[in-house]
């Protein structure tokens, strides 16, 4: 079983497994698609993405444009990351909002995020592997993004560590009212 945390954003899900401990360590169910889709989360996965990242680095956020959004079910596999997703769906009381999730190999909670999300994180731990599942396949050209550092969104990454590794490419994207969405 697994507890289910509906988010302040509508859509976005946070599983928290139950572990099941014994003299060996614990074991968890990561993913199950009929529990999934009895709750009503209908994402069919088709692909699965692995990152080690040092501790500072922010990856994100990226997105998908419509029609080739990626829904996916994030988690850490070693280490902990503050996980931030930002609502692009412009028909939403929650457009240009934000949410951010501490994820760990600790607490094993993984959190759903469902298209019209952007989605990045920043590794807090000396290294942080994070795996993820998505519900359609990488697309070059229609990859985007929105700076992290992005002043209309004012996601404070300082009170969870110090952003000091970021790729050429995610320094170079664009501000949130520059961005292009199609939500």
């Amino acid at each position: 079983m697994m507890q289910l945390e509906a988010a302040y954003l509508s859509g976005l899900l946070l599983f928290k497994p139950d572990l099941l401990y014994d003299e060996r360590g614990y074991f968890f169910e990561s993913y199950h698609q009929e529990k999934c889709k009895a709750i009503g989360l209908e994402a069919s996965f088709i692909q699965e993405n692995q990152s080690l990242s040092k501790k500072g680095t922010v990856r994100g956020l990226h997105y998908q444009l419509a029609p080739y959004g990626q829904a996916k079910l994030v988690r850490v596999v070693e280490g902990i990351i503050w996980d931030v997703v930002v609502d692009l769906r412009k028909e939403m009381d929650t457009f240009g909002k934000w949410q951010g999730f501490l994820l760990s190999s600790e607490n094993n909670h993984q959190l759903f995020v469902p298209v019209g999300f952007a989605h990045g994180f920043m590794a807090l731990s000396n290294k942080a592997v994070v795996a993820y599942k998505c519900d359609a396949y990488y697309c070059p050209n229609a990859e985007k993004g929105i700076h992290f550092k992005d002043p209309t969104l004012n996601i404070p990454w300082e009170d969870y560590g110090n952003p000091q590794i970021i790729s050429a490419k995610d320094a170079a994207l664009p501000l949130f009212q520059e961005a292009i969405y199609t939500f």
